[in-house]
């Protein structure tokens, strides 16, 4: 049915790559970046390669709609409805504070919902290059080749995982870090969705923890986890549903790894 998605969104996403975030990495001016909110950087590419991929999104599914990470940052109102009809959700640069550092961990990461379900998702490397992408029941691919999460390797030191401590409530906050004092294999990620869930099934992590779980963040990486044998959900066992503005999301390479990783965090 999204056949034709698949032959051309790739390209607009190469575009986008190489028209404004190649050319500009590790060469941003100091007005090229700002803060938006506090603690939440923005940069010109940012705003670039979503003014790129909002029409031409809208061109290929007419009818849909298109909530991007920069257009809700001025209009929180385009996160109503995501349940309703057809919807692109857009993460233009996902990474912004690595890419403004001139660190490489960023992804370009889009996904398309019908009524409020995830059913494709592109995840999309653009300094290397390459593209992680998934339908629902059509399996993950990584550059055309089909992908199976990798079964977790035990270790002597304990677990591996990432986990984000910014925005979980105070009391879980502390039974958490209490939880994995020991545990030198958990650790804080780097701050890109995109690259962290492909880094899960790729074996390099068990699992990873989030708490704010906007939608353009996390639609198109958990369909792909799910998809390529991984499991994503609310921490108390419920699917993740991006159009529901509830916190918490741990995701894992299977379920066994996600039902150890629950018990170890104190979820």
């Amino acid at each position: 049915m999204l056949d034709k998605l698949h032959t051309e969104l790739p390209p607009l996403l190469t575009e986008a790559a190489q028209r404004f975030i190649v050319p500009r990495f590790r060469g941003l001016a100091a007005g090229d970046i700002e803060e938006k909110s506090p603690g939440e950087l923005v940069t010109i590419v940012d705003r670039e390669v979503e003014a790129l991929l909002t029409p031409a999104l809208l061109g290929l599914r007419p009818g849909a709609r298109v909530v991007g990470e920069e257009a809700c940052a001025a209009q929180p109102g385009l996160l109503q409805g995501l349940d309703e009809g057809e919807v692109w959700l857009l993460d233009p640069l996902d990474g912004t504070a690595n890419f403004a550092a001139g660190r490489p961990e960023v992804a370009v990461m889009v996904a398309l919902l019908q009524e409020g379900e995830t059913v494709a998702a592109w995840l999309y490397d653009p300094l290397a290059g390459s593209l992680c992408s998934a339908e629902r029941g059509a399996g993950a691919r990584c550059d055309g080749q089909p992908v199976r999460a990798a079964r977790p390797a035990r270790h002597d030191d304990g677990p591996r995982g990432i986990v984000k401590t910014r925005f979980l409530p105070p009391a879980l906050k502390q039974r958490v870090l209490e939880r994995t004092a020991s545990c030198p294999g958990i650790h804080a990620g780097v701050n890109a969705a995109g690259v962290e869930y492909p880094a899960i099934a790729r074996g390099h992590t068990d699992f990873a923890l989030y708490w704010r779980t906007l939608p353009w963040d996390h639609a198109g990486p958990a369909l792909w986890l799910q998809e390529a044998g991984g499991h994503a959900a609310r921490p108390d066992g419920t699917p993740y549903r991006p159009a529901e503005p509830r916190d918490g999301l741990l995701a894992a390479a299977d379920r066994a790894t996600w039902d150890a990783a629950r018990s170890l965090l104190g979820l």
